[in-house]
This record gives C-alpha cells, sequence and structure tokens, in this order.
C-alpha cells in the first residue's frame, strides 16, 4: 500500500510540473510577445561606437558570469551522489525562468515606456543578478522539495530581491558592488527562512543519500574550481571601467587565493588524521569572493584583502564543523547545502569590513576611491551622507545589512509557509534526493532481478501507469 501512495505521489509531482512549466511558459511568452522590445540602434556614428566598445568591455565578464551560474554552481551541487542530474536540470530551468520573471518584473518597474519594455544588456545582467538569489536560496531545500515549490519559490523570491535592492542600494545608499549584502545575505537567510517554515520543528534524520561519494565529491570539487576562476568577474562587472574595476579584480583574486590557502590548513587541522575534508574545499575556498564583494572597488592595501579573505575562509569552515549541527540540533534548521556557512557568515564578514574600510580611510581618500558604482541613485545616496562624513557612511552599510537579514528572514518564512499548501506537495522521504523521481534511469530498463530494490520496483511500476 505504501510504495502504491509513494508511485502516486511521485507522477503527480510530475504531472504538476508539466501543467506549471506550461502555463508560467505561455504567460511569459505572451508578455514578451505583447510588450517587449530591444532598445532603438544608435543613429549617430559615435553613439554607435560608444554602444560597441561598451559591448565588448561588458560581454565577455557577462559570459564568465554565465559559465558560473550554468556550468559551476550547477556542478557544485552535485555532491549529492544520486541527485546530480536533477541538481543540474532544476539549477538550469531557475536560472531561465527566474531572469525572464525578473526582466518582466523590472521592465513593469523601471522601463516601461509607451507601453513598451525596452531590452538591453545590462537588463539582462540585473536580471540574472537577481536569478543568483534564488539559486543561491534553494540549496537549504535541495533534494527535500519538488520543482513546482523551487519555482513558487523564486515567483516569491525575485520580486522581494528587487524591493530589498532598491531599499538597500537605492534609498540607503550602500556600497556594495560585488552583492555581498544585496545578494549573498539576502538569498541566505531568505532560503533559510524557507526551510524554516517548510520543514517545522522536524528533525530529520541524516538520509542514506545524502552521503557523498568520492565520485560526486569530485565532480563538486570541479564546480568550485570553475566558480573560482571566473568569480573576479561577477564581482567587477559593475564597476566602472577603470581604476575601479582593475582594484576589484586584484582584490578578489587576492581574496579568494588566501581563503583557499586558508581552507586547505584549517580542514587538515580540524581532522584528526590530519586529511582534507571535500566539502570544506568545495565551500570554504569560495568564502573570500563572497566576502570581499561589499569591498572590492574600496580603497584597500592587498593585505588587508588577503586577511579578509583567510577570515572568511576560517568562518565558513569552522560553521561547517560546529555551527550547522549546532543549529540543526537546538533550532531544527534544516541547511542541506550550508549555504549559511558560505553566504551567510561570510557575507557578513564583508558588511561589516565595508564599514571598517570606510572609517578608516581618511576622507580625501573616501571621496575618490570609496565611491559608489551602480548609478545615479547611490551617488545622490553619497552626496546625502556627505555631511556626516565617513560614520554615516559605515551606518548605512549596517542598516543595509539589517534590511537585508531581517527582510529576507521575514519574507524567506512566509513564502516557506505557502510551500506547505496541499498542491505544492514534497516528494515522498523515500523518493527524496534520487534521480529516478524525475529522470528515465539506464538501469531501470529491463526486469527487477533478485538484487534490485524496493525503491527500484517503485519506479518501476511508475512507468506502467
Amino acid at each position: 500500500m505504501d510504495m502504491k501512495v509513494e508511485l502516486g505521489s511521485g507522477f503527480s509531482l510530475i504531472q504538476n510540473i508539466q501543467k506549471l512549466l506550461t502555463v508560467v511558459g505561455g504567460a511569459l511568452l505572451l508578455f514578451f510577445a505583447l510588450f517587449v522590445t530591444y532598445d532603438e540602434p544608435a543613429v549617430q556614428a559615435e553613439d554607435a561606437s560608444v554602444v560597441a566598445n561598451q559591448l565588448y568591455s561588458i560581454f565577455p565578464l557577462f559570459q564568465d558570469i554565465q559559465v558560473m551560474l550554468v556550468v559551476g554552481l550547477g556542478l557544485l551541487l552535485t555532491f549529492l551522489p544520486r541527485y546530480g542530474l536533477s541538481v543540474l536540470t532544476h539549477n538550469f530551468l531557475l536560472l531561465n525562468f527566474s531572469t525572464q520573471w525578473a526582466l518582466v518584473l523590472q521592465g513593469l518597474l523601471h522601463r516601461f515606456h509607451h507601453s513598451q519594455v525596452h531590452l538591453d544588456l545590462h537588463n539582462l545582467l540585473a536580471a540574472e543578478f537577481a536569478a543568483v538569489t534564488v539559486l543561491i536560496s534553494v540549496g537549504a531545500v535541495l533534494g527535500r522539495t519538488s520543482p513546482c515549490q523551487l519555482l513558487v519559490v523564486a515567483t516569491c523570491e525575485v520580486p522581494v530581491y528587487l524591493a530589498s535592492e532598491w531599499a538597500i542600494v537605492t534609498r540607503l545608499g550602500v556600497l556594495d558592488v560585488g552583492g555581498t549584502i544585496t545578494i549573498h545575505v539576502f538569498s541566505c537567510y531568505f532560503g533559510l527562512g524557507v526551510s524554516k517554515a517548510l520543514f517545522g520543528a522536524v528533525r530529520w534524520p541524516v538520509h542514506p543519500k545524502e552521503t557523498p561519494t568520492p565520485r560526486s565529491d569530485l565532480m563538486s570539487l570541479v564546480g568550485t574550481l570553475i566558480l573560482w576562476v571566473f568569480w573576479p568577474s561577477f564581482v567587477a562587472i559593475l564597476c566602472q571601467p577603470g581604476d575601479a574595476q582593475h582594484r576589484a579584480i586584484l582584490n578578489t583574486l587576492l581574496a579568494m587565493s588566501a581563503s583557499a590557502l586558508t581552507t586547505v590548513v584549517a580542514s587538515s587541522l580540524l581532522e584528526r588524521d590530519g586529511k582534507l575534508s571535500p566539502g570544506d574545499l568545495q565551500n570554504g575556498s569560495l568564502a573570500g569572493g563572497v566576502a570581499i564583494g561589499a569591498v572590492a572597488n574600496m580603497a584597500m592595501s592587498p593585505v588587508a584583502a588577503l586577511t579578509l579573505g583567510s577570515l572568511s575562509a576560517m568562518v565558513c569552515v569552522l560553521g561547517f564543523r560546529f555551527l550547522t549541527p549546532f543549529l540543526a540540533r537546538k533550532l531544527l534548521l534544516q541547511d542541506q547545502c550550508g549555504i549559511h556557512n558560505l553566504h551567510g557568515l561570510p557575507g557578513i564578514l564583508g558588511a561589516a569590513a565595508s564599514a571598517v574600510a570606510i572609517l578608516a580611510a581618511s576622507e580625501d581618500t573616501s571621496r575618490s576611491q570609496v565611491s559608489p558604482t551602480r548609478g545615479n541613485a547611490s551617488e545622490a545616496a553619497w552626496r546625502q551622507w556627505g555631511d556626516s562624513g565617513a560614520g554615516g557612511q559605515a551606518l548605512c552599510q549596517v542598516a543595509g545589512l539589517a534590511v537585508a537579514v531581517g527582510g529576507s528572514l521575514i519574507t524567506g518564512l512566509l513564502t516557506g509557509a505557502a510551500l506547505r499548501l496541499p498542491c505544492l506537495a514534497r516528494p515522498p522521504e523515500q523518493l527524496c534526493l534520487d534521480d529516478s523521481l524525475y529522470f528515465k534511469m539506464m538501469d531501470q530498463a529491463g526486469s527487477q532481478g533478485p538484487g534490485s530494490t524496493t525503491e527500484e520496483e517503485v519506479l518501476a511500476l511508475k512507468e506502467q501507469v
């Protein structure tokens, strides 16, 4: 009887995602057909030359970010040995849906003129940053949620992110060129809020399919290496071309280099036999890139970037070793991918470092080098803080962090509560973290032999329904 119930649940999940994608895809297609168009081409030769130069300067960095999100982040999440196909597919699905959904919302809010939404590469880049928050957040509930639930998370999170970024960057004037506060901190605590509300006060035992294998750890580490290589492009793409962008690239490389070295040392010291933990390498090596984002284009010495990268790696590794088990034991908090350790803790550290960097800079230096790079809104906010000097801007950084944490937690809890609706059922526990729930696996062909497991029999019956 239990086998038939789980079989029906799995088949229902597949039907639901088919219906939802058909409706959502059709609605997005209709909106783009009716309202979205491209910016008109430049008439003057000089304007055309400027546009071409801007395209050539931004598109290589944009391509780097595409590789990070599609390949690097997807492979990083394949540490679950029997969920690799699902992780890569869901990551790709959420990236595309969230980007289109963000383009729609941005167009309606900011670029809707004469009943038309004008699209260019900068809009697409901003939409992809919104999609990044979704990809990070779902890491907290990875494997125990259905694709329909993940799409609902994306639908709810993208507008909240856009509102949060507007409040933090435009209204408060927070300096955060690499998205440490607006992307990493926000997405982390949104995901943790979703997890807490969705799973409630249930203490989940360790699932037998959660234990990584050498092959899955290797694939995940390849994802880490890809992210590590391209991360400077993610941080520097919003900087003004020239000195600010150059400084952001150098600071990011130094911070990530230090985090990689520190991760190896810390992981070895925390293991009794002195061996390295693959999980530490997969996450700690990237922590420096998370923390440096808020200060990447600021006036800081190379040793400061190295120090911040080392501290962020230590915080990440110690978080996996001590804080995650503590939160799971005391608060019953489920964090499947450890997003709190990779994005939350280094993000908070980076936000604090930005306030310290602003206070430490002299008035002349802060005016010339600690400057906003996100456009006129931030420049206006910077001038607003000019009367109170560096101290006012440092308080602004702290206020932005508080808005990101508080707003994301509250909206994440509400989103998680919505995911508990009966129409958004989760996968059966026995079929969680398994590709065979959504994919036709090669080893399912043919008859079920004496060595087949009960789960394989259930999945074989599913194809007969």
